[in-house]
């Protein structure tokens, strides 16, 4: 292994790392020299943790036992300081299949919230992708600027700007609209504007009557195809030596997912309904 790779497992100054004790409760900790990462199981100091390999067994002064791990996507979108609603990875796995977010994609977001999108989407279009991501707050946009920044080395393609989409944006060429506002019905008219043709639509609406206001407004506006509304539920299991069962709480409703696609109006036909 050269020595750019094995760094990347190595825990860093001003690296997050994700401590977990023996119930599997979890600690999210920002790694700086000279301070202590402390819990009712007692604390260690982060520089025996600075140095490190991802995976190692930190001792508190007390003389529990945690491990130490470099916090995926998801664990990082569950556990960020945040001001809205978390957005749960089940979710964000859907957004990024079903709205087929690909590296090189131009995307237009709104409502970034604390970041859990913004950063599962800037991942996904790589170094090559750009994403401009709307916010009518300005602490919300602060907050996904930190987040992100957290999680995500490079940033550079990566535009936050205040404003309200619901009075229409200037991007064009646009390959993907992802929103999760609470009109984005609104949204639409702009939408089939900015998308190139064939460009997908995504939106996250907690409600069941939100996504009937979207639906039937996308199907007026007949500049989109192919609407689906899906919802994502987690059910966990756990699996010991003795018994196999899933566990009494699972992550079900926080959402439904609709996605359409951009395309020309649908040309008259004489056809018939039973044909």
């Amino acid at each position: 292994m050269n020595r750019d790779a094995s760094a990347r497992y190595i825990f860093h100054e001003g690296e997050h790392a994700l401590i977990i004790d023996r119930r599997g409760r979890r600690y999210l900790a920002l790694l700086r020299s000279g301070a202590k990462f402390e819990s009712h199981l007692g604390a260690f100091e982060h520089e025996n943790l600075i140095g490190a390999e991802a995976g190692s067994w930190m001792t508190t002064n007390r003389g529990h036992v945690l491990l130490a791990v470099k916090p995926t996507m998801a664990d990082f979108a569950l556990e960020m300081p945040r001001i809205a609603t978390v957005g749960y990875p089940k979710d964000l796995g859907a957004i990024l299949v079903y709205g087929d977010i690909f590296p090189g994609a131009r995307i237009l977001e709104a409502g970034c919230g604390s970041g859990a999108v913004t950063m599962a989407l800037l991942r996904a279009i790589g170094e090559h992708g750009a994403l401009i991501s709307y916010d009518v707050r300005q602490d919300m946009i602060d907050r996904t600027r930190e987040n992100v920044s957290a999680m995500l080395a490079d940033t550079s393609n990566l535009t936050l700007k205040l404003g309200d989409v619901y009075e229409g944006f200037e991007e064009r060429e646009l390959d993907r609209v992802v929103l999760d506002l609470p009109e984005p019905w609104l949204v639409v008219p702009h939408a089939s504007e900015g998308l190139v043709p064939g460009g997908i639509f995504v939106s996250f609406s907690p409600t069941i009557l939100q996504v009937h206001e979207l639906v039937r407004t996308l199907r007026a506006a007949r500049a989109f195809e192919m609407m689906e509304t899906m919802e994502v539920l987690q059910r966990p299991w756990n699996v010991s030596t003795r018994s196999v069962r899933p566990e009494h709480r699972m992550v079900a409703h926080t959402g439904f997912i609709t996605v359409a696609r951009r395309c020309s109006p649908r040309p008259t036909s004489n056809v018939s309904a039973r044909d």
